[in-house]
C-alpha cells in the first residue's frame, strides 16, 4: 500500500491570492467580513422562520416529527430552484448566495434537530418510528432537491425555446 500524495507546502489555496504576499493577505481577510455577516443575518432569519413553524406546528413527544421534515424537504427544493437561478439566469451580486443559500436557508433547514428528533424517538421507545423518520427525511430532502432543480431547468427551457 503506497502513502497518499502530500500538496505541496507552496501550492496556494486561492491561485488568485499570494498569502505570502500581506497586501494581499490583508485583502483576503477583509473581504470575508461582508461575507460572515450576511451569513450570519441570513441564518438569523431563517432560524427565526424555522422556529416560528416549530411553534405554530409543534410535534408531541413520541409523535413523527411531521413539522421537521417538512422544514428540510422544503428548504431543500428552494436551495434547488435558488442555485439553478443564480447559476444560470441570474448574475446576482457576490453576496446574495452566502446570505440566502448559506444563511437563510441553511438557518432554516436543521439536521442538527433532526438528528435530536431521532435521538429522542430513540429514547422514548419509539425506535420503529425513529428509522422511519431518519429515512423518510432524507429520501424528502433528496427528493425535494432534484425534483426543484428539475422542474426549474425544465421551466427555464421551456421558457427560453
Amino acid at each position: 500500500m503506497t502513502a497518499p500524495k502530500s500538496q505541496a507546502v507552496d501550492e496556494p489555496t486561492d491561485p488568485d491570492v499570494d498569502l505570502r504576499v500581506p497586501a494581499q493577505r490583508q485583502r483576503s481577510c477583509r473581504a470575508q467580513g461582508p461575507i460572515v455577516t450576511v451569513v450570519a443575518l441570513g441564518g438569523g432569519i431563517g432560524a427565526s422562520a424555522r422556529y416560528g413553524a416549530s411553534l405554530l406546528w409543534p410535534a408531541s413527544a413520541g409523535a413523527f416529527p411531521w413539522t421537521t421534515l417538512w422544514i428540510n424537504a422544503v428548504g431543500c427544493a428552494v436551495i434547488g430552484v435558488f442555485m439553478v437561478v443564480i447559476t444560470d439566469v441570474w448574475a446576482a451580486h457576490r453576496l446574495v448566495r452566502p446570505f440566502f443559500g448559506t444563511g437563510v436557508l441553511g438557518g432554516f433547514t436543521t439536521f442538527s434537530t433532526y438528528a435530536v428528533d431521532v435521538q429522542k424517538l430513540v429514547d422514548a421507545g419509539h425506535p420503529g418510528t425513529g428509522l422511519e423518520y431518519l429515512a423518510a427525511t432524507l429520501l424528502a430532502a433528496l427528493a425535494a432537491v432534484w425534483l426543484a432543480v428539475t422542474v426549474t431547468c425544465r421551466v427555464l427551457a421551456w421558457r427560453q425555446g
